[in-house]
């Protein structure tokens, strides 16, 4: 259960902006529309910007009110869209950005995003005086100083639906199945999704697992009379992508079948917790800029919302993946 904050209710800053930057992830959009709605009944005007940073450098920029954002909460993707703005990395092009903001008379804004989203935000604030605030909005739930972001909750069951489908073939063809899952550089959604899907052997990029061990686990449950196993794999996992290591493992001869989940993980209708979740921190994240706040993230600890530093919420590590591992290995067998 989420503690719903009380929040500033006097705002001091009276126009912002919004924008949703990096990869999408189910949830954004009740983000979006909290962030809108909050300041429509408080009297304080939005401006949404499209495609993320890309969107400031090209003016486009649009007033939004509590109509534009009707019919949203239920809708995966961004409705601002989104992209990853190579150009934000130069310092003049940041600089370009606070001028165009000012020339819309946006004193705030709100990034919703992952870490490389966020680092932008920080570089904004510090050099143009730019209030920002941080949402975290990202499927692979690796942003530090919060134990969930937007996105990571859909993203789960939605990989979790499709395990428990390719389980039913593989144990009718009494197969090993490797399931890629996203993740480039967090273990978080392998190491939930094989958890929960019973996976035999889970890899992700903050621990080495030697391929010699993921043949082990697959000898024992074969031992132990299973005739069928799931590995489940981060695609940043250092051994090389589902299909390397099925083909390894078809060279053992194991009959190994690969499945890359891809992208089907960022869609689909967010769940009731994501939807919750992103009006949740939307609201708050519009509060808090409103009120004066800059340099900050909405977080969630312990249940209840509040606000960590920008650089917390960038470079925090997490181990919950690596710590997930030895209880998941200990399931399965």
């Amino acid at each position: 259960m989420i503690v719903v904050p009380e929040i500033p209710s006097s705002p001091r800053l009276r126009t912002i902006g919004v924008l949703t930057s990096g990869g999408d992830a189910p949830g954004m959009n009740a983000a979006i529309r909290a962030v809108v709605r909050w300041a429509d009944a408080h009297h304080v005007r939005t401006f949404g910007i499209q495609r993320g940073y890309t969107g400031i450098l090209d003016r486009r920029v649009e007033l939004l009110t509590s109509r534009s954002v009707a019919n949203l909460i239920q809708r995966a993707g961004t409705y601002l869209k989104t992209s990853r703005c190579d150009e934000f990395l130069d310092p003049e092009q940041r600089r370009r950005a606070a001028q165009i903001l000012r020339q819309w008379d946006i004193e705030g804004l709100v990034v919703v995003g992952g870490d490389g989203s966020l680092t932008g935000a920080k570089l904004l604030a510090e050099e143009s005086g730019i209030a920002v605030i941080g949402v975290p909005g990202t499927i692979d739930n690796d942003m530090g100083g919060t134990e969930v972001t937007i996105g990571f909750d859909t993203a789960v069951n939605t990989a979790l639906d499709a395990i428990d489908k390719i389980r039913d073939t593989a144990d009718s063809h009494d197969r090993c199945f490797v399931v890629e899952v996203m993740g480039r550089r967090s273990g978080q959604l392998a190491t939930t999704v094989g958890l929960a899907g019973g996976a035999e052997t889970i890899l992700v990029p903050e621990k080495a697992t030697d391929f010699e061990a993921v043949v082990d686990s697959i000898d024992t449950s074969i031992t132990r009379g299973k005739t069928n196993s799931i590995i489940v794999v981060a695609e940043g996992y250092g051994g090389g992508t589902g299909h390397d290591l099925t083909e390894q493992l078809n060279a053992r001869g194991y009959h190994a079948r690969a499945c890359i989940l891809g992208h089907i993980q960022r869609g689909g209708m967010p769940t009731a917790y994501d939807r919750n979740l992103g009006s949740i921190m939307g609201a708050a994240a519009a509060a808090h800029l409103t009120a004066g706040e800059t340099g900050r993230m909405v977080s969630l600890q312990s249940g209840r919302i509040g606000l960590v530093d920008l650089d917390e919420a960038i470079n925090g590590k997490r181990m919950d993946a690596v710590n997930m591992l030895e209880l998941a290995r200990t399931l399965a067998t």
